[in-house]
């Protein structure tokens, strides 16, 4: 049987998931990117037991298909964006729709209607996300990440970076430095 729990793709979550089943005593085969499969059929009580208890570490258990969906979604682009080694270098669409074996207008239809935004902006979002942290850490310079997320141009990313942030990103990376000289200096 598989059950889907909205939660975020972390060590810690998937112990919470991982506890709260053994609490159960439900054995499970997986417990991956909101999925979990376990070996038996789970009773009426047990699911109620379930989500009251996941619901009280902050996760959610997820009965609607619609819901599910957005999840998986959601969890393969973050999955794509944040944890992967690299971007694919197939299209996103193809990408996604490939990953869940569904439709990409399918897929996009959904997730558009539920969560208010279109999948490629949850995407941009995400990558956006990804810009600050490579800046943040200092690692890599402009030219670098934009080619690691696959941005055409640097100034592509420029663009996307202070239409989402209001900042540039040498201005978001100069915050950054002015804030840790200023507690050196405390």
């Amino acid at each position: 049987m598989i059950l889907y729990i909205k939660y975020m793709v972390s060590l810690r979550c998937k112990m919470l998931v991982k506890e709260e089943l053994t609490k159960l005593g439900l054995h499970y085969v997986i417990v991956d990117l909101g999925t979990v499969e376990i070996l038996e059929d789970i009773t009426r009580e047990q699911h109620d037991e379930l989500k009251k208890n996941l619901l009280r570490s902050g996760l959610e258990l997820l009965d609607d298909k619609k819901g599910i969906l957005i999840e998986k979604i959601k969890a393969v682009i973050i999955e794509m964006v944040h944890y992967a080694e690299e971007l694919p270098v197939t299209n996103y669409s193809d990408y996604i729709s490939e990953k869940l074996g569904y439709d990409y207008t399918y897929l996009s239809n959904t997730f558009s209607e539920v969560k208010g935004i279109n999948i490629q902006q949850f995407i941009i979002l995400h990558k956006i996300e990804k810009v600050k942290e490579l800046l943040l850490y200092e690692e890599l310079n402009l030219t670098e990440i934009a080619f690691r997320l696959h941005y055409s141009s640097v100034s592509h990313l420029s663009n996307q970076f202070k239409k989402i942030t209001g900042l540039s990103p040498s201005y978001f990376r100069k915050l950054k430095i002015q804030r840790t000289e200023n507690l050196e200096n405390m």
